[in-house]
């Protein structure tokens, strides 16, 4: 008969397992809210008229906001206890959602996306951490990282076929409304399943590093962003430089303090820094390449929302097989193979998008998507189970907030970094100076985005306007195929990072077993 889990290995029992479908629902939710709002961009960008950088941090605000907290959120939950917190965090968030989905300017909307990406911060790590008390035995902790990491990836690829369903019918704030009925059920389901957990012995988080990582995070992220929309102007560089300088202080800050916010001996682990390396290129090339896939299938093919969501429908399912199928395959074959072989597999799936994208093949592309996305998968899986399995019990939450910073941040950058730079190719495209008079403020609209270009071709004559439009349609495929280029160069890299781990911690182990050997004779 199955035992409550305990820090001795007793094996998980029927309420455990009925507490992690608790924790699989919001994860799905957080998760599906990253993407959610990638179709309802046409609809947003007719309503609010935000512009391109604006775009971008609606879009994104949300993740780097969750990124930017995660640390913080994931030491407090060891301190405070992992079950209030995440509470708490269901509440704030289920209030926020409903802010964002009435939203009528793009500053609010930018600031209620801001305050979900803080509300999150306190779920996922969390709900991770949990799951690492609840299941001790490691073969069952594997199988429910598996499941949770499976519902985080369905979450991102289900967010645009949920959101088009919604976009078919409702107004573009719909897909905000998700959240509340999940919330509700996390507040009346959690204290009758979840057990309460926190470290005894930590100290007071310290505010300072709190202050330290997220300024962080923030500074680089603005210079990214006045990089993408003014080139290297003295703003984006000083940005970027205060960013870099204030995660130095971090860092060196950790290092002297008894009780630290991030426990960075976690970094001594080869498999743990391949892993975390992993987890950040995956989600951070799929954050990027949505932008471009979402707006290809809508304002260039033509497709409405639903149809658009239904398109992707089997890369999705591809994802979700995949992290299924990871945790078993991983009893017979090392992690950390399959992490090198999946990272190689996505970043063929983004050739065949560069590819595709140049000639606007939409089947191609979404043969390439599912390839990329199957690649996707495993890694989550697998990669997460590696960092958090590292950590003592008592520092879960922050191994949990670290997996799932490096997750997140991948997913922001993806979208701050190649959408930036597909968005610099875009705009470059469009001419500044119209070689027809009276066209200049159309023009000037067109190099915000592609469906504010739209926008202003139909509003032009005939030739004109199908001037416009093929301008912008063009200059829209060149930033979509130098994005998937981008896409595939860091998961090659990835993909060999996490072959030399392999490789090198294997030669440690014969190492250690042949000094061994050589002690016992002696």
């Amino acid at each position: 008969m199955d035992r409550v889990s305990t820090h001795t290995g007793m094996r998980a029992g029927a309420k455990e397992w009925l507490g992690l479908t608790v924790l699989a629902l919001p994860t799905l939710l957080l998760a599906l809210d990253i993407t959610v709002l990638h179709l309802g961009v046409p609809r947003l960008s007719e309503d609010l008229r935000p512009s391109s950088s604006q775009l971008l941090w609606i879009i994104d605000i949300y993740g780097f906001m969750i990124a930017g907290f995660l640390v913080t959120m994931g030491s407090l939950g060891d301190r405070v206890g992992r079950r209030r917190l995440l509470l708490i965090g269901a509440a704030g968030f289920g209030i926020a959602s409903a802010a964002a989905a009435f939203s009528t300017t793009p500053e609010m909307l930018i600031a209620s996306r801001a305050v979900m990406g803080i509300a999150g911060a306190t779920l996922m790590p969390s709900t991770l951490a949990l799951i690492s008390n609840m299941f001790s035995v490691p073969h069952q902790r594997g199988l429910a990282i598996g499941i949770w990491a499976t519902m985080f990836s369905a979450g991102i690829a289900l967010g645009p076929i949920v959101g088009g369903a919604l976009l078919e019918h409702f107004w573009w704030g719909s897909v905000f409304l998700l959240g509340l009925p999940v919330m509700l059920l996390l507040l009346l389901a959690g204290p009758l399943l979840l057990p309460e957990h926190r470290d005894p012995s930590a100290g007071r988080p310290d505010m300072v590093s709190v202050g330290l990582i997220i300024a962080t995070m923030l500074s680089l992220t603005f210079g990214i962003k006045e990089g993408a929309v003014h080139g290297f102007s003295p703003v984006a560089i000083g940005s970027g430089a205060l960013g870099l300088t204030l995660g130095f202080l971090f860092v060196r800050r950790q290092r002297r303090l008894v009780d630290p916010l991030l426990d960075l001996a976690l970094f001594s682990n080869r498999s743990v820094r391949a892993g975390l390396v992993a987890l950040l290129i995956s989600t951070l090339t799929i954050g990027g390449i949505y932008l471009f896939l979402t707006q290809h299938l809508q304002l260039v093919a033509g497709h409405p929302p639903l149809v658009a969501g239904l398109l992707l429908l089997p890369g999705a399912c591809a994802l979700i097989v995949a992290s299924l199928l990871a945790p078993i395959l991983a009893r017979r074959v090392p992690p950390m193979l399959i992490v090198g072989v999946s990272l190689a597999t996505s970043a063929a799936g983004f050739v065949i998008l560069a590819q595709a994208a140049a000639t606007a093949d939409t089947v191609l592309i979404l043969v390439g998507f599912a390839v990329a996305y199957a690649g996707i998968g495993p890694v989550t899986a697998l990669a997460t189970d590696i960092v958090v399995g590292s950590a003592p019990v008592e520092r879960a939450g922050s191994a949990s907030a670290l997996s799932e910073t490096s997750t997140e941040i991948g997913v922001s950058l993806g979208i701050a970094i190649m959408g930036s730079v597909g968005i610099a190719i875009y705009r470059s495209g469009i001419p500044r100076e119209p070689a027809v008079e009276g066209t200049t403020q159309a023009y000037e609209s067109a190099a915000e985005t592609l469906a504010a270009a739209l926008q202003s071709a139909d509003a032009l004559p005939a030739g004109l306007g199908e001037e416009l439009r093929s301008l912008a349609t063009e200059a829209f495929a060149a930033g979509f195929v130098a994005t998937a280029w981008l896409g595939a160069a860091l998961l090659i890299a990835a993909s060999a990072v996490a072959v030399t781990a392999l490789r090198r911690t294997r030669e440690e182990r014969s190492a250690h077993r042949t000094r061994a050997h050589s002690s016992d004779q002696v």
